[in-house]
């Protein structure tokens, strides 16, 4: 549905995205992850046709965005960061002239708005001025004037930003339903939006993807099992010391849990410790409650891949 090639923008000598390549199924919802100023805004609004790459090229739903925009367009739903809305219209009367731009008859604009204001949980403010809406009710009649076309690819930029987060939640739960008829990408530097919306993520640094791929795959490469987690039984300062020690382990902290303490054991990557500590606690006659490996998380991840500070 999305195909990007190589995208570069330069403005002058200052290069906002330098190579950008990715590909969007059908019916996915992609995440573009990364720190504010780090290139995500500029890949929308070139797959978007709001402006044109320096180099590379980009495809929606078959068509070239630059070559040929209209068609592409066609297939195309779009949120941008700040949501185009006519604060003197009714969201009705919105929607209706939202539709008649993308060339809707008079029939299939009443039919879509209908529509897309049930599925957008804003049926009794069908006939409020979208000046009297609150930041979170507006997010949702800029998501139904991208729907109401009923395009294939739906691109939203920073769809939560600014809203209470009761209305994050139910503005998620919107997009994650969109995304089984749509293929989505969404653009965000808020983590959990990633974890609990997207299928797959990509990371984007200083203009460049920096890693790509389901958000689990990241840790598991990235991280693998460096990390284990032990519930122990006994003395705690000697218990830390004695983990310490342990060949291949870099660093242990501990946490009280009440009557046992949780242990967080970080070690060198390519090197399974778990039996080495298991038998080491038992031998020790401490109280092994519980050992598991743990990946990086997705905020661990992004940090190790947008800084340049060792994790």
């Amino acid at each position: 549905m999305i195909e990007a090639k190589g995208l570069t923008k330069h403005y002058g000598d200052f290069i906002a995205i330098e190579d950008v390549t990715f590909k969007a199924e059908k019916g996915e919802i992609l995440g573009l992850l990364g720190p504010n100023g780090a290139g995500k805004t500029t890949t929308m609004r070139i797959l978007t046709g709001y402006i044109p790459a320096t180099s590379g090229d980009a495809k929606v739903a078959g068509y070239d965005i630059l070559t040929e925009s209209l068609e592409a367009r066609r297939h195309l739903g779009y949120l941008p960061e700040t949501v185009p809305l006519y604060t003197d219209m009714t969201v009705r009367e919105y929607l209706g002239f939202a539709g008649k731009l993308h060339g809707l008859s008079n029939a299939k604009v009443a039919k879509r708005s209908g529509q897309v204001i049930d599925t957008c949980r804003l049926g009794e403010y069908r006939d409020t001025l979208i000046g009297k809406l609150s930041k979170g009710f507006r997010q949702r009649v800029g998501i139904a004037q991208a729907i109401i076309h009923e395009p294939d690819v739906l691109i939203l930029d920073e769809p939560t930003i600014g809203i209470d987060p009761r209305q994050v939640v139910e503005t998620r739960n919107l997009i994650k339903e969109l995304g089984g008829e749509h293929t989505v990408i969404l653009s965000t530097h808020i983590l959990p939006e990633v974890s609990m919306v997207c299928g797959r993520v990509i990371i984007i640094n200083e203009g460049r993807v920096v890693a790509m791929d389901k958000p689990q795959n990241l840790s598991d490469r990235l991280g693998g099992a460096s990390r284990i987690v032990m519930d122990v039984r006994g003395p705690d300062r000697e218990i830390v010391q004695t983990l310490s020690k342990v060949e291949g382990v870099k660093t242990v902290t501990s946490e009280d849990l009440g009557g046992r303490q949780r242990y967080t054991v970080d070690f060198r990557p390519n090197k399974d410790l778990r039996e080495d500590l298991a038998r080491l606690v038992v031998n020790r006659g401490w109280g092994l409650l519980a050992l598991q490996p743990q990946g990086l998380s997705l905020e661990e991840i992004f940090l190790k891949l947008t800084t340049r500070e060792e994790i």
